[in-house]
């Protein structure tokens, strides 16, 4: 019965999380002045485009129906949630009519995904392995300076170590290129060598940063729990140095880990907006950020709900499993 309750309590938070956060995502664009349809009339018209008023009438009609911007706010909103939530459809863009958000989206998201889905997992592994160790042996030399490089390089945020990788590797020495450019037939290796290529800044800027932070924080974790009874009465037994810090401090010590990083595996999916925008990476950040540019109501709720409803579902699965991860939880 309780483990029906811990369901049904989870299940209840995903679906309160997805609609406030969808709501949101549909009423914020609508607060900024200014009608879409009549931004991209406007261009048209400004590019020399004569056309008669009966014709920009009728065009604006037909604008409004298709882009789902009719009716009233109330229709407009439960019109949004159908199509969002139930058939998981978010019509066409405005800034790139006729072109479909989903499709839009579906060439956008293996791009986000393959760069942070390999730098988080790369800088979780990684992070705490250098983390584990430093904490273990926090008196040696090596883990003051892999502490003292961790506090430098942490509080430094990713886009501006992008933008000094940029100025640097693509103007100062043109090492790297400055805009996304691949080449070759995909999946072919001319083309893996290209998209690697390319890649290499924006994948490093978020790697060095994303080191710091599970490096202090495992460090951190590993301390405390070294301090803990059974950890210290594994050493007096004269247990392997080894052993202790793998089997007794490390599985302790990760649980909290794993947990921030279900919380950022499901960030992945709504890309690195600065990052992206800075290289010119062909992801969903760069993808809001056109759409905001653009006034793209539908890609940019699309975009954004995407992002919403994968941090939702990870944190979800997480409150699910973390009770077999550590034995000290009960479903309650």
């Amino acid at each position: 019965m309780s483990f029906i309750k811990f369901i049904a309590s989870r299940l209840t938070s995903f679906f309160l999380v997805v609609m406030i956060g969808v709501t949101i995502v549909f009423f914020v664009p609508r607060l900024v002045p200014g009608n879409p349809v009549e931004a991209m009339l406007g261009r048209m018209q400004a590019m020399g485009t004569y056309m008669e008023p009966e014709m920009i009438a009728s065009m604006r009609a037909t604008m409004m129906e298709t882009f789902g911007l009719t009716g009233t706010l109330w229709e407009q909103y439960t019109g949004f949630l159908r199509r969002a939530i139930f058939s998981f459809d978010f019509g066409v863009s405005l800034s790139l009519y006729p072109a479909r958000v989903n499709d839009l989206i579906g060439r956008a998201l293996p791009w986000s995904i393959s760069l942070l889905l390999f730098t988080t997992l790369f800088c979780w592994f990684a992070g705490n392995a250098i983390g584990l160790l430093a904490g273990f042996y926090q008196d040696k030399l090596f883990s003051k300076v892999i502490e003292t490089l961790a506090m430098i390089i942490y509080p430094v945020p990713y886009y501006i170590l992008a933008l000094l990788f940029v100025i640097v590797f693509a103007y100062i020495w043109p090492i790297f290129p400055f805009v996304f450019q691949v080449s070759g037939i995909p999946w072919s290796w001319p083309w893996i060598k290209s998209v690697l290529y390319n890649s290499f800044l924006p994948a490093t800027s978020i790697i060095l940063v994303g080191l710091g932070w599970w490096i202090i924080s495992m460090k951190a974790l590993v301390i405390d729990v070294k301090e803990e009874d059974y950890v210290q009465y594994a050493t007096f037994r004269g247990v392997k140095k080894t052993k202790v810090m793998l089997r007794y401090v490390a599985r302790t010590a990760i649980l909290p880990q794993i947990t921030t990083l279900g919380l950022q595996l499901g960030g992945v999916f709504g890309g690195s907006l600065i990052t992206e925008m800075l290289f010119g990476y062909p992801g969903i950040g760069t993808l809001i950020y056109k759409s905001i540019l653009g006034s793209d109501y539908n890609t940019l709720m699309g975009a954004v709900s995407i992002s919403i409803i994968a941090v939702a579902t990870t944190t979800l699965a997480m409150d699910l499993i973390y009770p077999f991860i550590d034995p000290r939880i009960r479903y309650k």
